[in-house]
């Protein structure tokens, strides 16, 4: 069974950055989508970004401009850069491995990032 774990989260001040983590328990495929979502306290969870295994990335018109995703192939690792952070920011993040090829979605267990005002 695929793991995900992040870190990285944290409290930060509106204009400061974090830079989150999600750490894969095993190689991607080629077909694999990993993901950045978002939940804030009474709002449904939302998409934030995504990069698949030949770096096509794609990202929210919230965050345009101001997030990046990447991948280290090397240490299954993805991240999520975060500069000029907003308090509108504030919520859990989740990291999301989706396995088109075995119909899987695999969720990371979350993390707090907080901006304060």
């Amino acid at each position: 069974q695929v793991q995900l774990v992040e870190s990285g989260g944290g409290l930060v001040q509106t204009g400061g950055s974090l830079r989150l983590s999600c750490e894969v328990s095993r190689s991607t495929f080629r077909s694999d989508i990993l993901g950045w979502f978002r939940q804030a306290p009474g709002k449904e969870r939302e998409f934030v970004a995504q990069i698949t295994a030949n770096d096509r990335t794609k990202y929210a018109d919230s965050v345009k401009g101001r997030f990046t995703i990447s991948m280290d192939n090397a240490k299954n690792t993805m991240y999520l850069q975060m500069n000029n952070l907003k308090p509108g920011d504030t919520a859990i993040y989740y990291c999301r491995l989706q396995r088109p090829l075995a119909g899987d979605l695999i969720w990371g267990q979350g993390i707090q990032v907080t901006v304060s005002s």
